[in-house]
């Protein structure tokens, strides 16, 4: 108990000496022991890369969780160390509800085929989702994390271990300049100006005692400054040490966009899928009839390599190897025509598309190696492409 005591008073005289310190710094009324720039630097560089790594964090958990609510869910999970539970994606959430609702309205009417269809599709849109979220948690927020709550905490312990130091030796050299001020005053000045010899002893013992002070704060000098140095040179190879978290950060960003190349590329490719399952192709759109691009004549090749596919052309419906034929030259086959019903109405993209009237009915029949998804259809002396979906054929 004495000894815990002890412990205290001395702990307590110490913070002591170090707020006296520090107030009197603030006041400018101390002399404070500066950094060298190259320190200062490394304290700077830290200190933007925290605070940078920070936002960057926290704007990605955004990204990959908008729901404020599910992201303190997910905190609260992870600090109670407790295992995350799996939650549904926005996209597979609307799959689920399409394909209850296809069930319900019908699955066989052309809403309900196009509602099992575009669920599937939404279905793959949330399982890529949630991959690239588990992709780029481990790869990306993981490392982030680990650096603000592993070796940031570190350097911010040591830097704050560092502060103390330094107060430890400005006091010290406070004290020791405070110390020879006196023993310069008690040596040439006598405490009494009187001429009896016993304050000329007096006056020598209290020489004698100034002269031990700063003996004292001498040691307590040198001992102050070997640590200050010691705890500087620890600080700066952990500062220093940044340069390293600046290269694991910059693969952990190469990984993070690779994660997010894949997971927009799925996107596309299933959409694309989709739309091709619906009889629309990219840049073809209903309710309009004229091209989704502009002429190639004014478009530039660099415009126009970027352009998203458009649809097969007849030139895509012929077999390999023959040259494509203009649509009115294309005759029906011998065999092979049948009659179909118009489910609902379709307005042609373009010019090689036929619009199509709900309950009309029309003659349609395929090419070899044209696309399943279409067929080409007459009405009167007028032809074009049909997409399956909207009929229903007869015979």
């Amino acid at each position: 108990m004495d000894f815990n005591m002890k412990k205290l008073a001395s702990d307590a005289g110490i913070f002591f000496t170090r707020a006296v310190q520090f107030t009197e710094e603030k006041f400018g009324q101390a002399e404070k022991t500066e950094l060298d720039a190259h320190f200062e630097s490394l304290l700077a560089r830290a200190d933007s890369t925290k605070n940078w790594t920070e936002k960057i964090l926290r704007q990605t958990e955004v990204l990959l969780q908008p729901n404020p609510s599910a992201r303190v869910e997910e905190f609260l999970y992870e600090k109670l160390d407790r295992k995350v539970p799996s939650r549904v994606t926005n996209g597979e959430l609307l799959a689920q509800y399409m394909a209850e609702a296809a069930s319900e309205l019908g699955p066989a009417t052309p809403y309900g085929k196009t509602l099992i269809k575009v669920a599937e599709a939404e279905k793959r849109l949330g399982a890529a989702e949630r991959d690239f979220i588990h992709t780029a948690s481990i790869n990306f927020l993981t490392p982030l994390r680990n650096f603000l709550e592993g070796d940031w905490k570190t350097i911010s312990k040591e830097r704050r271990l560092l502060q103390n130091r330094r107060l430890d030796l400005d006091a010290s050299k406070a004290r020791l300049k405070k110390a020879k001020a006196a023993e310069a005053k008690a040596t040439t000045v006598p405490d009494f100006q009187e001429t009896r010899p016993r304050n000329y002893i007096l006056s020598a013992s209290a020489s004698a005692l100034w002269n031990d002070e700063v003996d004292k704060a001498e040691q307590e000098l040198r001992v102050a400054q070997t640590e200050f140095d010691r705890q500087a040179e620890v600080t700066r190879l952990l500062l220093e040490g940044i340069s390293s978290t600046h290269v694991n950060h910059l693969r952990c960003l190469h990984e993070f966009v690779e994660s997010q190349t894949t997971y927009y590329a799925q996107c596309y490719r299933h959409m694309l899928d989709l739309q091709k399952q619906l009889g629309r192709f990219p840049g073809t759109f209903v309710g309009t009839t004229e091209p989704a691009s502009p002429p190639l004549s004014s478009t530039s090749p660099t415009t126009a390599a970027a352009t998203m596919p458009m649809g097969p052309s007849m030139a895509d419906l012929a077999p390999p190897g023959e040259a494509a034929l203009r649509l009115e030259e294309v005759a029906p086959p011998a065999s092979g025509t049948r009659k179909a019903r118009v489910l609902y109405d379709y307005e042609a993209a373009d010019s090689s598309e036929l619009a199509l009237l709900a309950d009309e009915l029309i003659t349609v029949y395929s090419l070899p190696g044209m696309d399943p998804d279409w067929l080409i259809g007459e009405r009167g002396n007028k032809k074009g492409k049909v997409p399956v979906t909207y009929l229903e054929l007869l015979s």
